[in-house]
């Protein structure tokens, strides 16, 4: 299982062009972005460029505009994860089109272009889609505007939207960036990014030239204070319902950031629930649950944090946080299965700090504090060029087998150093525990952090400027996202 090797935008790793942010979207939040057309512009005549990072599979209303149930434009992945599309005016579809394809990566950006032109002669010219670059045509539904029909694009009086469409739910779970509503203009692919010439990825590029039009607007999501801002010259910004600043992100198209997955195998009872833009896991109803992080490695240097803000009535030491090799998930997740750090090629670590792998525990940890569990914040420093690994609570290095206080930056004293040996699988992050109530809620820190238990303790990036951690990591250690894993991964 090699994690990063699949088709779809992972970020890029151009120096060129540099997207710095995007606004992270959780249905369990309704959170959206709204403004109501005043000024009116061509409803026949559009293109809608979004780039989409999916947090959580099944149905989600993401982009559109909308009057009322019976007069709106909608983008949505349904049921299935399907991308849908259609223009719904009066009772009937004025387009309609369902990919046959389905969007299941969480792990990826993708690129979706939206370019309508109903006053085309050519019947199949007047609705396109493109995504990541390259035109869809295999559709499951696939119904043609007529010519020169007017759309609810741009109605009057419509609210477009991101994140919702006419606060129905589902709300979207998403990071969206660089979102830009063009007038006038049925644009083409090279409009709005290209593919690198080294990898062959779709990737972003300056679009801030581009006519957007009376009623178009581009959305940077750089201003935290004002998510909805409208880099255009048009002013047409966008109102943020329950959206606040610490829903902008860092994780964007071309610095790409490890998220957890949604759960990768089946478990009795009710699931893990994977949330806050991929940062957090709430358990389910079965004993030993677990989540893992998009991004395997198998060299580089590596920090990622984590706490826990709901102990759920369980001991702290029923928390586990720590990695595993890409090929024990399935057997980590078998039928309630186990905790990570209780199998082999598992290393875990408590909110106690006690180390844990095949079911064998490190004995010399530091005993649990009053606070252990809900305020305190553990870190990983992951040695995978030399298969090493150390954990921290508050900053402070555990030690090892010896009563040696570990040191990752000197390479001193892990609590472990057989991760090369034991496996030549790619390790990935997991964060598990060991009770079935429902409440439990681990938070993961990749550098991307959603909850505030990390930036409040403080705000540290690795040396290369990535992240925001609430303590420093060592020297040679990043943060896992796809700039630093082009450089050292």
């Amino acid at each position: 299982m090699e994690v990063l090797q699949r088709t779809a935008n992972r970020g890029s790793i151009s120096t060129g062009f540099d997207i710095a942010n995007s606004v992270v979207f959780e249905t369990a939040n309704s959170e959206r972005l709204s403004r109501t057309n005043t000024n009116t512009g061509q409803r026949r005549t559009f293109s809608i460029s979004a780039w989409i990072k999916r947090t959580k599979l099944g149905y989600n209303r993401t982009i559109g505009v909308g009057v009322s149930g019976n007069d709106q434009q909608i983008i949505i992945f349904n049921a299935s994860d399907q991308l849908e599309w259609y223009d719904y005016h009066g009772g009937a579809y004025s387009f309609n089109y369902k990919t046959n394809r389905v969007f299941r990566d969480t792990s990826a950006w993708y690129h979706f272009l939206f370019a309508v032109d109903t006053e085309q002669g050519t019947e199949s010219n007047r609705v396109r889609l493109y995504i990541n670059g390259v035109e869809e045509t295999s559709f499951a539904t696939q119904t043609e505007p007529s010519q020169n029909r007017d759309t609810n694009w741009n109605y009057a009086n419509g609210s477009k939207e991101f994140g919702n469409i006419l606060n129905e739910a589902p709300f979207a779970s998403c990071y969206m960036s660089e979102v830009a509503f063009v007038d006038d203009a049925q644009l083409a692919p090279t409009d709005v990014g290209e593919f690198d010439e080294d990898t062959g990825i779709w990737k972003p590029i300056d679009i801030s030239g581009l006519t957007f039009g009376t009623s178009g607007s581009y959305c940077e999501f750089k201003n935290a204070s004002a998510l909805g801002e409208d880099s255009s010259s048009n002013g047409n910004d966008f109102t943020a319902a329950n959206i606040t600043s610490a829903d902008q992100a860092q994780d964007t198209p071309t610095n790409n950031f490890c998220t957890l997955m949604p759960p990768q195998a089946s478990i009795t009872g009710t699931a893990t629930v994977v949330s806050n833009g991929g940062t957090t896991m709430i358990s389910g109803t079965t004993a030993q649950q677990n989540a893992f992080g998009s991004m395997g490695v198998r060299s580089g240097k590596w920090y990622f944090e984590s706490n826990v803000s709901n102990l759920g009535g369980a001991a702290s030491y029923n928390h586990f946080f720590g990695v595993i090799a890409a090929d024990r998930i399935t057997a980590l997740n078998n039928g309630g299965g186990y905790y990570i750090g209780e199998i082999a090629n598992t290393w875990g670590f408590t909110s106690n700090n006690r180390g844990t792998t095949g079911g064998t525990e490190n004995p010399n940890f530091p005993s649990e504090t009053a606070t252990s569990g809900t305020t305190e914040v553990m870190g990983i420093a992951l040695d995978m060029d030399n298969g090493k690994i150390w954990v921290h609570k508050a900053g402070t290095y555990a030690t090892n087998n010896s009563s040696v206080t570990g040191n990752p930056a000197t390479g001193a004293a892990p609590q472990y150093d057989n991760l090369l040996t034991s496996t030549d699988e790619h390790i990935l992050v997991g964060g598990g525990v060991y009770t079935s109530n429902n409440s439990v809620q681990r938070n993961m820190n990749f550098g991307n952090p959603m909850n505030a238990n990390f930036t409040n303790v403080g705000t540290h990036s690795d040396a290369n400027g990535y992240g925001s951690f609430a303590y420093a990591p060592p020297t040679g250690y990043y943060a896992l996202c796809t700039k630093n894993l082009a450089e050292y991964g």
